[in-house]
């Protein structure tokens, strides 16, 4: 018999019981009911390799220029050493075999830029591996080594795996080979800053440099994802760590082998999130859908009829729930493909067909801002804001056809949605402002608590704002 005493708890081990705390449980349940990952590793681990790459120093990717107190500054950060010009850089990941002629699958940021690609399996053979594609959309490359009868691993359906399901990542963690660390799925579908086209799996496996393009797997030993970004402030693991889906990662592994690149649908339209107090100015009952804050002229959204402060709820018969999920059902729709959309405008359901344009291989976003000239403006008490309206100049020179310049903004409703002075307003709902009467006349009737959505152009870019219409 064990005895340990102390001042806050009582813990007696006696003839495999476990007491504390006046509770009485058996050894034996306690450790059936605790995971067991060694069949799993055993029968997948062979299926795993460690990936090294070399390059020159002066094809070495920095990190962008940043602040240090930029919140993105350690966001997601890819693990590239920096290295001297006149050096060669080295750096390790992982991957994993996912035919057995050897086709190979890791982060397209492992292998980006690299002069030499090795793969190094279990069984300590080393191969000269080619780079079928790489996406870095996605973040997902295929490999290809000269080789037959290898392992490899079993792909699961990512859509069953639950929160709070546990899994298991295997790779190389700063060159140490077949490392394994499990945790339990902590989100699903995670959007994350400039990721569009990932619906990321949360997780809070430790992940670490090294641990890039290896597997993620479920409970049952199949990979249902690839470990791709970790957030950190240390450059090692602090329990947040995102997968890419491996049903996204094979679609683009299957359009690389058979072309090397990918193609993705575009529609050409600008979305944002639609919140609870713009759906209520819509006449939504839920915030659901993609807001379209503006519409490419000529593009396909265009052509279709889709118009600006429309509400896509469907895309090709997919829900979409959030203004993050239109991106990545637009993106995997075949180019040239005619699709449903069912939308919301002027508070009632509408379908519409579109057909899917392709999208440009690299997409520029151009940034320029203008300086806007001050102008006296009459203040509309409901908004909270002092307006004017814009100039024959002034339109021209911001290449708009109408809007009422931000003058001053005085109300707290309109401060809390983030107003400035400078800022143009274009419509409110899906109606065009053309002047301060127009304005006027169009909220006599709203009533005041009530949530009013005004289309804000801000420099290059044009988003939604709901403001609450005050007393005054």
């Amino acid at each position: 018999m064990l005895l340990s005493v102390d001042k806050e708890s009582v813990l007696i081990k006696l003839k495999g019981l476990v007491v504390m705390a006046g509770l009485v449980l058996s050894t034996s349940v306690l450790a059936k009911d605790l995971p067991d990952f060694t069949e799993l590793v055993e029968k997948q681990g062979a299926a795993v390799v460690n990936i090294s790459t070399t390059q020159k120093a002066s094809d070495v990717a920095t990190a962008p220029n940043l602040s240090e107190n930029d919140p993105f500054y350690e966001f997601f950060r890819r693990y590239a050493p920096q290295v001297p010009r006149d050096q060669e850089s080295q750096s390790l990941g992982s991957g994993f075999i996912i035919s057995a002629d050897g086709y190979i699958m890791t982060n397209a940021h492992v292998v980006d830029h690299a002069d030499k690609v090795t793969v190094r399996l279990t069984d300590k053979r080393e191969f000269s591996a080619k780079v079928i594609g790489a996406d870095k959309r996605t973040d997902v490359a295929l490999l290809k080594i000269d080789a037959s009868g290898l392992p490899k691993i079993s792909i699961g359906d990512p859509n069953k795996l639950k929160v709070g399901a546990w899994v298991v990542a295997i790779g190389s963690p700063f060159g140490f080979d077949s490392s394994v660390t499990a945790g339990i799925v902590s989100a699903k579908g995670r959007s994350l800053p400039q990721d569009n086209f990932v619906p990321f799996i949360q997780t809070d496996v430790a992940i670490n440099p090294g641990n890039s393009g290896g597997p993620l797997f479920n409970m049952n030993g199949e990979v249902v994802g690839i470990n791709s970004q970790i957030y950190t402030r240390s450059g090692g693991s602090m329990g947040l760590s995102f997968s890419i889906p491996i049903d996204v990662a094979t679609q683009v592994a299957d359009q690389l082998r058979s072309t090397g690149k990918v193609t993705r649908g575009r529609i050409g339209v600008t979305i944002q999130e639609l919140t609870r107090e713009l759906a209520e100015s819509f006449g939504l009952t839920q915030a659901n859908g993609a807001l379209i804050v503006s519409v490419e002229k000529g593009g396909a959204a265009d052509k279709a009829g889709i118009e600006v402060s429309d509400v896509i709820l469907k895309f090709d018969g997919k829900v979409v729930t959030n203004a993050s999920d239109l991106p990545r059902i637009v993106a995997a729709t075949k180019p040239g493909s005619s699709v449903s959309v069912e939308l919301w405008r002027k508070g009632a359901a509408q379908t519409l067909n579109v057909l899917v344009a392709k999208m440009p291989e690299e997409v520029k976003l151009a940034a320029n801002s203008r300086k806007l000239n001050e102008d006296v403006g009459q203040s509309i008490a409901k908004l909270g804001l002092s307006l004017s309206e814009l100039s024959r100049p002034q339109l021209q020179e911001l290449q708009l056809t109408s809007g009422l310049l931000v003058q001053e903004v005085k109300g707290a409703a309109a401060r809390a949605a983030g107003l400035q002075r400078g800022d143009v307003i274009l419509a409110i709902g899906n109606l065009p402002l053309r002047s301060l009467k127009q304005l006027s006349e169009l909220l006599k009737p709203i009533a005041v608590g009530r949530n009013v959505a005004l289309l804000i152009k801000r420099g290059e870019s044009t988003s939604y704002v709901a403001i609450k219409l005050d007393e005054k």
